[in-house]
């Protein structure tokens, strides 16, 4: 299991988290999101220089978090169990050497793609002939 699925799982859980920038912060988990930005609520903030705050809510982006301080009461064995299902491979319908699923093969050789409005040859556009005007 990953680790942001673990963490969005602990919604109402009263956590510590310490950031990267020192400053500590204690409080009940709202909510936390793939990209492990965590919301709480009812928080403690202790900055580096050992300023205390008390906030209403704080969110805290994913990539300042350097630790989760878990309660010692939580069931980690019951959270950590992947209950998330998992999606079944597509089978493949290839019958081998070119059949139906082999794509990408290129043209080939040889291959001359028709000229726009014309019936092959002659001086129409595109195509991979001499340059225009150099006949």
């Amino acid at each position: 299991m990953k680790l942001v699925r673990f963490l969005m799982k602990l919604s109402h859980e009263t956590v510590t988290i310490e950031m990267k920038n020192g400053s500590v912060a204690s409080g009940t988990i709202a909510g936390v999101d793939v990209a492990m930005n965590t919301h709480l609520k009812t928080v403690k903030l202790v900055s580096k220089s050992g300023a205390q705050q008390s906030l209403d809510s704080l969110s805290i982006r994913g990539n300042n978090i350097r630790y989760f301080i878990l309660p010692d009461a939580l069931p980690l064995e019951t959270l950590l169990v992947d209950d998330t299902p998992k999606a079944k491979a597509k089978k493949r319908e290839t019958m081998g050497r070119g059949g139906p699923g082999a794509r990408g093969r290129g043209r080939g050789r040889g291959h001359r793609r028709p000229i726009a409005g014309g019936s092959g040859g002659g001086s129409g556009g595109g195509g991979r002939g001499a340059p225009r005007g150099r006949r």
